[in-house]
């Protein structure tokens, strides 16, 4: 199912937390929704949902408007703070939950059942939920979320509380799952994004201020190319001021003992002419290697300002 948000604004008292944002996000697309804290995702997410009403704007969810038309059995939600009955057994929970979702009673025992292999719960399922570890609980989050199989997820922060392992195993079910459904995944684990998302989309102050892939969004805020490179057997200034002297060349920066980095003009490469004036002077290029912006960067960059 494909999402469109329209023109979508959402004020607390006189504070926009949400300020006039558009985007889509399309069936089998996993979108990485980035923000600092209060920046508006969580806003954004309980809009879909239905959780909170819009100002102003419009959700429409296979192009039917959410505002006519009640979508609330095609998506699935964990929130951030992942609210769960403590007492209650996990395998009584997902079935309390399954039923909740409207799936047939008939279908509840093996749909549970289901949810606890997805999820890895096998070794905990006769827990009470206060019994688990933040990271068990967490996966009773999203098993809850799945348990109706949903055509859209939202997961806001569904990783929280994981250790490595269980972050691999989750990526790899949000991955499988992202095929066949629409995955919105809100996170601050900015490596994670890479590894699971499509797009990314960061949003500022209510405002989107980034929307791409993470390669699209390196070559947007980098701009020009950078190499690191290392030659030998040549003086080192003699180097710096024959490879600043390249028609190429933007500025060169020494960073020790034989290594420099290059950084060209916008949208030129500087690596086969590099070459060529290595090859002229007889120094040995034994390393040249392109800088990678890290998404990091990329998104203190845009959310600082």
């Amino acid at each position: 199912m494909n999402i469109a948000i329209n023109k979508l604004t959402k004020s607390y008292g006189t504070q926009k937390a949400v300020d006039d944002i558009s985007f889509e996000v399309k069936t089998g697309e996993i979108l990485g929704f980035l923000g600092p804290n209060g920046a508006g995702k969580t806003t954004t997410m309980k809009m879909i949902t239905q959780y909170l009403v819009p100002d102003s704007g419009d959700i429409s969810i296979n192009g039917k408007s959410i505002a006519t038309s009640s979508t609330k059995s095609n998506i699935g939600y964990l929130p951030e703070h992942n609210p769960l009955y403590l007492e209650m057994p996990v395998m009584d929970y997902l079935s309390f939950t399954a039923a909740l979702q409207g799936v047939a009673k008939s279908r509840i025992p093996d749909q549970v059942k289901n949810m606890v292999m997805m999820c890895g719960l096998d070794i905990e399922k006769h827990k009470k939920i206060s019994e688990l570890s933040k990271g068990y609980r967490q996966r009773v989050g999203l098993a809850q979320a799945m348990i109706h199989d949903p055509e859209i997820l939202i997961l806001d922060e569904p990783t929280t509380g994981l250790d490595p392992n269980q972050i691999v195993e989750i990526r790899e079910l949000i991955k499988t799952l992202g095929s066949s459904k629409t995955v919105i995944l809100s996170t601050h684990i900015l490596p994670e994004v890479e590894a699971t998302c499509d797009r990314i989309l960061i949003i500022n102050r209510g405002k989107i201020v980034a929307d791409g892939t993470a390669d699209t969004l390196r070559k947007q805020s980098q701009g020009t190319q950078v190499l690191r490179v290392k030659i030998e057997d040549g003086e080192m200034e003699d180097i710096k001021t024959k490879i600043e002297s390249l028609s190429t060349t933007l500025s060169v920066d020494i960073l020790e003992r034989d290594r420099f980095e290059v950084q060209s003009i916008a949208d030129i490469q500087s690596n086969r002419i590099i070459f060529d004036l290595c090859k002229q002077h007889n120094w040995v290029l034994t390393e040249m290697v392109p800088f990678e912006t890290k998404l990091e960067d990329i998104f203190r960059n845009l959310t600082t300002n």
